[in-house]
This record gives C-alpha cells, sequence and structure tokens, in this order.
C-alpha cells in the first residue's frame, strides 16, 4: 500500500501530527498505532496513581483547548479520553491502522514499511513514537526466577489482586511515587527498593470547580490567557535549570521544608534526603508519598538488590525479604530509543549503527542521511520543567515547513545536511556545559557516552522560533528520480 506521509504511534505527537496535516489540506497520510487505540503513553500507562505532573491546562494541544478539565493536573483517563475526543473530532481516526506494529522501514528513493499488516510505502515518514514508548527492566541476577506476578508500571497487570500480598517496588521515580501511594493502604506489605532519592516538591493539583469550568467554556480567552500564565510561570524555572543553577537554591530549600513536615523519623528522613544539585533528576511532585514511606507496613530500603529468588529478594547487606509480586518502577529506553533499530537511512545502516549511542539531529527531527524522515520528540527536545506537547507542536509546525519547502521546489525529499546536524549539536553541547543536569548525578537524561542527548537547553520558545522555520541552507533537497529516456 502507497501513502505520501506514513505516521508512527498515535500518542500526542502522532495526533498531533496528522491532524495538522488534515487541517493543511493533506489528507494522504497514514497513522500505524501498534495498539488497539489512541492515546500512546497515556493508553499504555494505566497503573493506579497514574497522572501528569504538567497542569492540564499547558499539557494539552493549544489548537484543541479542553474547558472541561476536572483537576489542575490531569490523571491517565482523563488524558486518554481528551486525546480519543481529538481523534474523533478533527476526523483522523480513520486514518488510524491500529495492531500494525511496525518491525523495519528501509530508505530506497521511498520509505519501506514492513508491518506486522504488511508493506507499506510512503514518500515521507514521521517516528513519533516517543521516549516513554519502552519500558525499561533492571539488569538484576535472578530477574527471570521469581515464580509470582511481576510487570512494569507501564504494563500494569490488572488482574492482579494486591489486597493482603507483600508487594515489591523496584525503584522511585515518577511511576513509583504515584503507585506506591496508591497501593500502600491495601497490601499487607509493600517493600520500595530506592536507589537515589528523588528531590520532591509540594503538589498544588486541585479540582477544578464547574464554575470555572463554565468560564472556560464561555470565555475561551480566559483559558488561552490561564495557558499563556501557567507557561511563563513555567519558564521562570530556565532560568535556575539552565542559566544559572545556582537559583535552584530556592526550589530546594522549599523541597526540604517539604520532607522535613512530612518525615519525622530520623531514620527515614536519612534515606529521602537527596545529595545532589536539584534539577540534576526529574523534579517530582506529590503530597503522598512520604507518608505512603511513613507506613508502619511499608519499608524503604536502600542497600541495592543483589539477587531476586523464587519468592524473594536478597540485598547487598545480606537480608533476603520474601514478596509475592514484583512491581518495576525503573522507567523506560529514552536514549537507546528502540525505534532507531530498525529505521535504516539512505547508506543501509540503522539509525542506531549511526548515533553510536548518543543520539543526534538537525533540532531533534531530521537525520543526515535519513532522507524525509522526521523524528518528533527525537534526541534533545526534553523537558525538565515544561509541557512536551509545546515541543511537539513546534516540531510539527517543522516537518509541515518541510513539505512546503518541498513542494515549492518541485523536491522529492530533504535531507538534513551533516556540517548542519553537527554545528547543532555543538552549540547544544557547548551550552548544556552551563546547566544544572550536568552538576554529578546519573540521571536517564544521560545516554552511555556520557552526553545529555534528552534535555534541551534554553528557552522553550527559542526552540520554538527556531523550528518555525525552514532554513534550506540546512538541508539538501533531492530531485525526483527521473525515468531513463528510451533510445
Amino acid at each position: 500500500m502507497d501513502t505520501d506521509v506514513a505516521i508512527i504511534g498515535s500518542g500526542f505527537a502522532g495526533l498531533g501530527m496528522a491532524i495538522r496535516l488534515k487541517q493543511a489540506g493533506r489528507d494522504d497520510f497514514l497513522v500505524l498505532e501498534r495498539g488497539d487505540d489512541v492515546g500512546g503513553t497515556w493508553h499504555y500507562n494505566t497503573y493506579p496513581g497514574c497522572a501528569c505532573d504538567v497542569p492540564s491546562h499547558l499539557y494539552s494541544f493549544s489548537f484543541a483547548p479542553n474547558p472541561g478539565w476536572s483537576r489542575t493536573y490531569s490523571h491517565q483517563p482523563e488524558i486518554l479520553r481528551y486525546l480519543r475526543r481529538c481523534a474523533d473530532d478533527f476526523g483522523v481516526r480513520g486514518h488510524v491502522r491500529f495492531s500494525c506494529e511496525v518491525s523495519e522501514a528501509r530508505w530506497d528513493g521511498r520509505w519501506r514499511l514492513e508491518t506486522s499488516d504488511g508493506t507499506i510505502s510512503a514518500r515521507v515518514l514521521v517516528s513519533a513514537t516517543g521516549a516513554l514508548a519502552e519500558s525499561k527492566l533492571p539488569d538484576i541476577p535472578g530477574i527471570d526466577r521469581f515464580e509470582g506476578p511481576r510487570f512494569h508500571t507501564a504494563q500494569w497487570d490488572h488482574g492482579f489482586e494486591c489486597e493482603g500480598r507483600r508487594v515489591a517496588v523496584i525503584g522511585t521515580g515518577a511511576s513509583a511515587i504515584q503507585v506506591v501511594p496508591a497501593i500502600a493502604g491495601k497490601v499487607a506489605h509493600l517493600d520500595v527498593y530506592q536507589r537515589t532519592p528523588p528531590w520532591v516538591t509540594p503538589h498544588t493539583g486541585r479540582p477544578v470547580s464547574a464554575l470555572e469550568q463554565r468560564l472556560y467554556k464561555a470565555l475561551p480567552p480566559l483559558q488561552r490567557l490561564l495557558r499563556g500564565g501557567i507557561y511563563a510561570a513555567r519558564e521562570l524555572l530556565v532560568l535556575g535549570f539552565v542559566k544559572d543553577p545556582r537559583l535552584m537554591k530556592v526550589v530546594e530549600r522549599v523541597s526540604r521544608r517539604h520532607i522535613e513536615r512530612q518525615v519525622r523519623d530520623p531514620e527515614l528522613l536519612a534515606k529521602v534526603t537527596p545529595d545532589y544539585t536539584i534539577g540534576c533528576k526529574r523534579i517530582l511532585p506529590s503530597n503522598d508519598w512520604y507518608p505512603a514511606l511513613g507506613r508502619d507496613n511499608v519499608d524503604l530500603h536502600t542497600s541495592a538488590i543483589a539477587e531476586i529468588r523464587e519468592r524473594s529478594i536478597v540485598t547487598e547487606d545480606g537480608l533476603e525479604r520474601e514478596v509475592d509480586a514484583l512491581v518495576f518502577g525503573t522507567g523506560f529506553h529514552v536514549t537507546d530509543m528502540p525505534a532507531a533499530q530498525f529505521l535504516h537511512g539512505r547508506e543501509g545502516k540503522s539509525l542506531d549503527e549511526v548515533w553510536q549511542g548518543s543520539p543526534r539531529a538537525l533540532l531533534g527531527t531530521a537525520i543526515a542521511g535519513f532522507p524525509n524522515l522526521f523524528l518528533l520528540l527525537g534526541p534533545n527536545t526534553g523537558l525538565g520543567h515544561s509541557s512536551m506537547v509545546y515541543m511537539i507542536e513546534s516540531q510539527i509546525a517543522h516537518v509541515l515547513a518541510a513539505l512546503r519547502a518541498m513542494d515549492a521546489d518541485g523536491a522529492a525529499a530533504a535531507e538534513a545536511r551533516p556540517e548542519a546536524v553537527a554545528t547543532y549539536n555543538a552549540d547544544l553541547d557547548e551550552r548544556m556545559q552551563r546547566t544544572v543536569w550536568t552538576t554529578g548525578c546519573s540521571s536517564w537524561y544521560v545516554d552511555r557516552t556520557g552526553r545529555n542527548s534528552a534535555l534541551w537547553p534554553d528557552w522553550t520558545w527559542r526552540f520554538r522560533q527556531r523550528a518555525g522555520r525552514f532554513e534550506e541552507a540546512d538541508y539538501r533537497l533531492l530531485e525526483p528520480a527521473r525515468e531513463p529516456v528510451a533510445a
């Protein structure tokens, strides 16, 4: 089957790309979704307590405001309903092929995609798989020996009844600090295994009143004004993250007071107090995390796990603890994105081979040697303070600009120039050296070469300003292949 544009994934990035293509009058596109519904990470992550830590009014499409958000920080079911509604309201659901998983994509003048639903040929390929698409399990000896239920938070087993069971949660990241408070009151006993304590700040989330919802519906500019205010307030954090990490001391004092107010036990206080610069790892908002850890049926362990046995966990301090079920809150493949293994460019090499452990792209979107391939949520587009939807919309604008430039030139393809990619990333790396993310802590922002290939080290409006332009000097526009002339 042939299509002009193939989009892999139907989360915020894939749906946003599809909607904007349709609005631009480009109806010849397909969205390839391996699951049975749209939503991306908000379709797959259904663990107890799952919610977004970015305000609802900002974590939504600018062109599709939702006046009916029930909370200032939305939970997973409501975000999923919003994305489903967007797919229907903007008429793109009919373009989605569900249960269609891409196993390989190769460039031979067009993109040839091998999928579970057959071969698809596309002029342009947009990879919108996102950074939270593939869950990551820890490399712990004996993990496969465990005989009880075991699952990652992103594949929550809803058939598992946790009541009256001994459960172990491995990891203390964003998912874990939501899961643990949600199940702590139900289980017989909960063991939480921590490698590094997160910095946790007070959560300001609250219900949105019916009056507020009516006002937003009646006065859309009011909601847009609120969105702008939230964006501006979040953007101020760039001053500490990027410009002068010493400013993060203000946020650190807020977090320390939060810990001291909620944790009275000196031993637990020592365990949960971080010893690295706040912001170096993702800052997590929660009012329930510390009270959950302080429950009589919850124990926090900081000794590393040495081994997992059939029905127990053994830590390096020699202690063995019985457990009925394992929950892994151990994150995702971010800098080693699995999609890079099946994307093969002009010379036949995979994106993974080209990157050699450290992803690089022009505007996190285009890669030399990969004509007409555009990544959404690619390298160095991640944020530690604001909404990824803002970055997604900025990249979508760039893709649309590239398509318009190809149309105007009569070009068959656009390919980022190697020197443009190199110059862009050299500038990123230079700016990254002054940020809070280089203060020494280990985080999922850093790839296996030691480079931060996940985050954007500047104001987000600057990324949007740059991405909104298609600079022909950064690209090679390739002519269409010509049919041989008959003798």
